[in-house]
This record gives structure tokens, sequence and C-alpha cells, in this order.
């Protein structure tokens, strides 16, 4: 058949006129058979590369359509632009991953303190823009007073008007003790001279004649220092069992009888109230009869003094509500007193941003709900939740391999996981609108600026007061909704992460998991390790493997140490012990939860144009979170300074030198690393 197919009819008609001599030619039947196969083999071969190139582009299209995704959301591209402006790519993250991270972090605020800012902004937009929103008598008075507040052309206009009036009003002011004990003795004859330059000015505001300005200055520097002397310190009155008193109203005013105790007392505790035999609990108790004896002689040689003196402190305390020219010279006494006493100098805020603190201040179950509203929807309350429990699984699962606890202990821990109440956004009276809208009754607004402020300061008094009179059975919350610090309450086993901390850049439901898990999810998990902090402390856990556990914290005492920092800054690693221990094992939870969400789940996205794996991004996410210029560190925080919180938990991760290819010996690939949690 092969050789009719290759000279039958149908070549003949093909070529009918002519025929070239080689297809005359008899071809031998097996060299036929054989350029038939190799044919055959050719297209074959062809066809299968055929199909392995469209299957190499199938391939590649999968690997690419299940690999990390660069994330398109507007959030996102906002987060990638701050990581753009505050990091330094120039850097080596495996020499310097601060910088890297935070640039030179010169003049750059803390991330917290920068996002705090940012919820006051909301917070602004907010009260500024009332006519969009239904409002109720609560709101009314809210929107009513921030309008008063930021108005400083009606406040300057008053002048130090309102204020005389509020003196001549106001028969008990407020001491002013400026001086603290621990302040050097080689300081505070300047000090002195500081704090009377500005009592001066402040008589000279209030319109007093300068001579006799000066010497009733004088004279309230001589009274508070006298009131410095009656100070002890904190350790002599708790040897002599002495730091706290219980007395009766009527025992003190035996005591201390200069001031009418029962007076002063129920017009502080208003709506409370109080009888002659109501009992106390007194904080040092030999200071306030000292003071009493020290009240008793100025009224009968320096009556006139005495006052001066007293008027004098409640300026300084009324200051934010008065006019600039009071204001700046609270600010500039302020700022002198940072400089002797070498803190950093403290930095100013416009004023909407302090009109928004008072009327958060004064106004804080309208403001919470509102900001509920506006910043903390139910999907990233949702996203938010999903985020927390996973972070809890992962520690309790972890809580099963930490090498220095008994099993006795162990069981305790995770059960002491898996009891914790966790408040997330707000309290619940800041999700409820008819809250929002309290009414205020005790509240009256005008016609001053100063005269509001009273009202206010009174108010919320009164409301403190009320509260705690009140049985309430769930935990009262220590910070504002709008707030950025989360925190673990021992006393009521809660842990609080506000509506405030989890915005961007730390969170959000459109963000990579990668940028949560790292930001929001090593805050949650270092709050979470709080519950134990007790055991790590001499004697905590007196049932665990001592010297296992002292071994892993001196580990990480020493590797803190190793760890360089800029020129003049040292830190207490003793000090600095428990937030350490908090910050290497939150960080260490969030990845492996992490690690285990990608394991469970795909679809992972990545920030545009920062060539950062997701893992890559995990690490940079959480050091952004840490991002502060060093000089604003302060050795009395009980956290190590901002480049030690970053390089700390990240060199003792394995993890971070795999995904950054850190040769071995470099800072964040150190040659041993700490095992504590």
């Amino acid at each position: 058949m092969s050789r009719a197919w290759g000279r039958g009819p149908f070549l003949r008609q093909e070529f009918p006129a002519q025929r070239s001599p080689v297809s005359q030619v008899e071809w031998p039947q097996e060299r036929h058979i054989t350029v038939g196969f190799m044919v055959r083999r050719v297209l074959v071969a062809g066809l299968l590369f055929s199909l392995l190139l469209g299957s190499s582009v199938l391939l590649v299209y999968i690997f690419r359509s299940c690999g990390p995704r660069p994330c398109r959301t507007p959030e996102c591209h906002d987060l990638q632009a701050h990581y753009l402006a505050s990091g330094n790519t120039s850097v080596a993250p495996c020499t310097d991953f601060f910088s890297f991270a935070c640039g030179d972090a010169k003049g750059t605020k803390s991330s917290f303190q920068a996002l705090a800012e940012e919820n006051k902004r909301r917070l602004r937009k907010i009260l500024e823009e009332p006519g969009s929103r239904h409002l109720g008598t609560g709101e009314d008075k809210a929107f009513q007073f921030y309008s008063s507040c930021v108005d400083t052309g009606a406040i300057e206009a008053e002048g130090a008007a309102p204020l005389r009036q509020v003196i001549e009003e106001i028969d008990q002011p407020e001491f002013d003790l400026p001086l603290k004990q621990e302040q050097e003795q080689k300081i505070y004859a300047q000090i002195v001279r500081e704090y009377l330059a500005y009592l001066s000015r402040l008589g000279a505001l209030l319109g007093g004649d300068p001579d006799k300005v000066q010497q009733h200055a004088f004279l309230s520097i001589s009274i508070t220092s006298q009131l410095f002397q009656f100070l002890r310190p904190l350790e002599e009155q708790q040897a002599q069992k002495k730091l706290f008193q219980l007395v009766t109203i009527d025992q003190l005013q035996e005591m201390a009888p200069a001031i009418d105790w029962l007076s002063c007392l129920q017009a502080t505790f208003t709506p409370m109230s109080l009888r002659p035999s109501q009992l106390l609990v007194v904080h040092d108790l030999e200071y306030l009869k000292n003071m009493s004896q020290l009240v008793e002689e100025q009224l009968l040689k320096y009556r006139d003094f005495l006052q001066s003196h007293m008027i004098l402190g409640l300026v300084g305390t009324l200051s934010p509500a008065l006019n600039s020219k009071f204001q700046e010279a609270r600010r500039s006494l302020i700022q002198k007193l940072r400089e002797l006493t070498q803190r950093p100098p403290m930095p100013t805020s416009p004023r909407w941003m302090k009109c928004v603190e008072e009327t958060g201040a004064f106004f804080e179950p309208t403001l919470a709900a509102l900001f509920i509203h506006e910043a903390f929807s139910p999907k990233t309350q949702s996203a938010a939740m999903e985020l927390f429990t996973a972070i809890k699984d992962t520690l309790i699962a972890r809580l099963r391999r930490v090498p220095w606890m008994d099993e006795k202990t162990r069981k305790e821990a995770q059960d002491r996981v898996t009891q914790l109440q966790v408040k997330m956004g707000g309290p619940e009276w800041a999700l409820k609108p008819s809250l929002a809208r309290e009414e205020y009754n005790d509240i009256q607004l005008g016609p001053s600026y100063l005269q509001s402020f009273l009202s206010c300061v009174r108010s919320l008094r009164a409301r403190i007061v009320q509260n705690f009179l009140q049985s309430f059975p769930q935990h009262r919350w220590q910070v504002s909704t709008w707030g950025v610090s989360a925190y673990y309450s021992i006393s009521d086993h809660v842990v609080v992460f506000p509506a405030g901390l989890l915005q961007p850049p730390f969170f959000h439901p459109g963000y990579p998991r990668a940028v949560n898990f790292g930001a929001a999810g090593s805050i949650m998990a270092h709050e979470l390790l709080h519950i134990f902090s007790q055991l790590l402390l001499p004697g905590g856990c007196p049932a665990c493997d001592t010297h296992a556990l002292q071994g892993a914290l001196l580990c990480l005492k020493r590797h803190y140490q190793s760890i360089p920092l800029p020129s003049g800054l040292s830190f207490n690693g003793s000090w600095t012990l428990l937030e350490n221990a908090a910050d290497i094992g939150g960080v260490a939870i969030a990845l492996q939860a992490y690690s285990r969400r990608l394991l469970r789940y795909y679809g992972e996205t990545i920030l545009p144009n920062l060539d950062l794996s997701p893992l890559q991004l995990f690490f940079r996410s959480y050091a952004q979170v840490m991002c502060r210029e060093p000089s604003t560190w302060e050795p009395q925080d009980p956290h190590s300074p901002p480049m030690l919180r970053v390089h700390g938990p990240l060199s003792n991760m394995q993890a971070f030198a795999r995904h950054f290819h850190c040769p071995r010996g470099a800072l964040m690939n150190p040659s041993s690393r700490c095992q504590l949690w």
C-alpha cells in the first residue's frame, strides 16, 4: 500500500505534464518505511512540543493565579505610600531592619502617636460637620462646646474678664505643686526662678500692681516649698504602714481643722450625700495635718498672700480655657522646666486638637458612639475578632511546648486563655445610640468659654462619682474608644482593644493578611502574654522548671544587651524585661498564627512596588508599628527603645533570617537564639 501511495494515481494527477527524475526512481521498500517513520516521529515530536508549550503556559498562569497578587484597593495604595515614605530600602535589612522599615526616624512621631492624631482628625471631621447628622440634645451640646473652644477670636476678645469673675465666685481653688521630690538640688534654684517669673506674669495678666505681684508670687513659692517639705517618700510611708489610713470626716476635721472638710468633700463628690460620720480612706494623713497647720499660720500672718497663692494655682489649672497670653505663659514655663530637667521639648498641638481632646473628655459617651459609627463598622469588628481568635488559638497550642512549664501550670495557663474575656471596639454603652444623645442636663454652656469649661468639669466629676456609686458588673474601660492603647486587666481578666487602635495603618479588613497579622496580630499576642507576666517574676511559678525559666530569661537579657544602640542611649534590661518578653513572644505567636492561616487558605495579597513576599511583609508590618524617633524614648518607659523593639524580637526568629536571606553572624541572624515562649 505504501508503494501505491507513493506512486499511484494521486501523484500522477498532481503532476500530469512532467515527471521529475526523482519520481521515476524505484524506492526500496525498507528505506521508504524508514522515512515514513521519521516523518511520524517529527509530527509526534512537534505535537508533544506544542502540548508541553501549552502546558507550560498553563502552569505559569496557574502559579501566577495562586501566588500572591498585588492589592489594588485604595486602602492598600495608601498603606503602600506610607511604607515607601517611611522606609529606607538602601539599608540592608539584615544589618539594620529598623532603618530599613522606619528610615532614620529623625523627627518621626511614634506610630501610636501618629495613629492617635489621625483618630482626632476623624473626630474633628465629625465635630465640624454636624449638619449631616441627626442631632439629639447631648450631641448639640458637644458640637456647641467644640465650636466655642475653637472660636479663639471670641476667647481673645473676652480677655481676663471671665477669669476674674470666676475668681470672685470660687472660695477654695486647688493648690499647684510644680516641684517634685526627685528634682536635684543643683537645679532647684533655677526651677524656683522660672516659676517665680511665671507667677509674676500671671499676676500681671490679671491686672495686678507689678510690685505687689512680685511680692505675692515670691510668697506663693515659699508656701509651695513648705508644702513640698511635708511630702514623705512612699517607701517610708509603707514602712510605717501609714500609706493609707481610715478616718471619718469628723476625725479628719479634728486633725486638720483649717479646712471645712465636709463642705469641700460634698462639693467634690456631688451627687454623693456625705455625713460627718462618713468613712474616708486618706493617703498621707500626716501631710494633711501639716498642711492644715501651715494654712492656719498663713491666715494669721498673710491672709491676702494665701489667697493670692490659691488664685495663682487656680489660674495655672484653668490656663487651657483662657486666652493665648495665659496659655503661652503656661507653655513657656513647661518648656523651660523640661530643659532644666533635660527632657525633650513638649510638642505643640494645634488648637483644634486640644478642643477635640476636651470635647472628648466632657462628652465621651457622645463621641464614642459617633466614632464607632464612623470608623468601626460591623465588617471591621468581625475581621478583628477573627484575627484575635486566630492569635488566641495559636497561643493555646503553643503553650503545650513551653519548656519551663510543668503540666499543671500549662493546663492552668491554657484555661486562663480560654476563660479570657475580650472587649473590642468600644464599651457596650458606646454602641447604644440613646446614650450618644445623652442630655447632659447639668451642663450650662456660655456665656463665655471659660464658664462652659467649668460647667463641663463639674458635670464630668459628678458623672465619675455617680459611676463609682453604682454597681457595675462589667469591666470599666480605662481608655477612650478612639484611644490607641490596648491593655490587659488583671482584676477583671479582660483584654481590651479599642476601635482607635484597630485602624490603618495597623489594621483594615482590606489589607493583606500579612499586614494585619504582623501589626495588629502582634499587638494582640503581646497583650495576651501579659496574662503570664507574674510567672516570670522571681518565685512566680514555684512548680515550674526554675532552672530552665531563669536560663531563658537570662538569655533574653543578654540577647537584648548584645544589640547596638545609638550613642548616648542606654536602657535597663531588668526594668524592661516583662515588656521584652511580651514583644519577643508576641511576634512569634503572630507569625505562627499567620503561617497556620497560609496552610488553610489561599489568595494572599501583597503591597505593590515594595518587592516584599507575604512573610517579608509580615515582618515589615511589625517593625512599622514600632517606628519612633529614638530620642523621644525615656528611661522610665517600661518598654525598650524603639530600635530594640524591632531588632530584639526579629533577630531572635530563624524565619526572619531565612526569608530575608541574612548571612550567618549578621545582626539579624545571630549565632544563638532564646526560647521563652
